[in-house]
């Protein structure tokens, strides 16, 4: 088995499901593993004879669109005012505030959490959480498996694509042998590979490339060439045409860069405040805990942070926690 124990709880929470309506629940500004997450989830739990809906802050990207076929996605304004009562199944979301504070209100008790975050402590009746897996799709796809519930086509499609995106195409330091066995097997039920790489890596808009061509000359070398940040500037998306969505994967041209071990990503918003996106080439240095410094959280290599108070010399206090990380992850290598 692939999740012996974690597969054993989700019987248990499946069969307590019976009857019930569901609502599975994804973070805001949603990416592949989040909305292949939900997906797949989703579809289970509906061939399960259950009544489910797929509910997020923001829309679906375009780029993911391929995946939903006929599944229902709802809006947090729709959910809000449709009076009805859901068992809250959370996927993907480090914490209850992932899915913003309006369905954090809605759903305060949640059924469930699936997720791989390293900072997530558990906040659900139900928490299967495994801290080293390089995707939520990962961990779903493996349960699945376990407990011989039918994967199709297209949560096979939904599951392959979140894998993809999370291991950066198996590129990642969190990729394991796993990852590209239970990527196999959701080959063998149905998942293209082609087709995710088309739909996810090769239909860039216009705006895109110009919201990249700003971010590539905002990169800046700090910690002695070792980190590099990129800022947008409020008001970007407006000029450029593009949206919030248009910023995934920019933070990867700054951590790609030879002798840059750290890359940040920082947004900056016409209220004031700040949205960053870290990326490490190792996990020893623990870009989760920088972003903790802010009252972030992710992985060891991939974190995020959103600051809406106390945003007074960021950039300076970002800078410092790059230089903390980097000299511990020296003092842990005896460098």
């Amino acid at each position: 088995m692939y999740y012996p124990e974690l597969s054993a709880e989700f019987a248990v929470l499946l069969k307590g499901l019976a009857g019930r309506k569901v609502a599975v629940i994804g973070h805001a500004r949603p990416d592949g593993d989040c909305i292949g997450s939900q997906i797949a989830m989703a579809r289970v739990l509906t061939a399960s004879g259950l009544d489910v809906i797929c509910v997020n802050a923001d829309p679906v990207p375009r780029r993911l669109q391929f995946l939903v076929g006929g599944m229902r996605f709802f809006r947090t304004d729709e959910v809000l005012t449709s009076g009805e009562e859901r068992a809250a199944i959370l996927v993907d979301c480090a914490d209850s505030a992932r899915p913003g504070e309006r369905l954090k209100a809605h759903y305060p008790a949640p059924v469930a959490v699936i997720d791989h975050h390293l900072s997530n402590t558990g906040f659900a009746t139900f928490n299967l959480i495994d801290r080293g897996s390089a995707a939520t799709c990962e961990i779903l796809t493996g349960i699945f498996l376990d407990l011989g519930l039918a994967i199709d086509a297209s949560s096979a499609q939904a599951l392959f694509a979140g894998i993809l995106t999370d291991t950066g195409q198996f590129r990642f330091s969190a990729t394991s042998r796993r990852c590209f066995t239970l990527a196999g097997e959701l080959v063998d039920r149905g998942a293209k590979p082609a087709e995710a790489g088309y739909e996810l890596y090769e239909r860039e808009s216009p705006a895109k490339l110009r919201l990249l061509q700003y971010f590539l000359a905002s990169l800046k070398l700090e910690c002695g060439g070792r980190a590099c940040i990129g800022t947008l500037p409020a008001g970007i998306f407006e000029s450029t045409g593009a949206t919030g969505e248009d910023t995934e994967g920019l933070v990867d041209y700054a951590r790609c860069i030879d002798g840059v071990e750290i890359g940040a990503l920082v947004e900056l918003r016409a209220d004031g405040s700040v949205k960053t996106s870290l990326r490490a080439k190792e996990p020893a240095l623990r870009v989760d805990q920088l972003a903790a410094r802010f009252g972030g959280g992710g992985h060891a290599c991939a974190a995020g942070l959103n600051l809406k108070t106390g945003t007074e010399n960021f950039y300076a206090r970002l800078v410092a926690g790059m230089a903390e990380r980097l000299a511990v992850a020296d003092a842990s290598r005896g460098t």
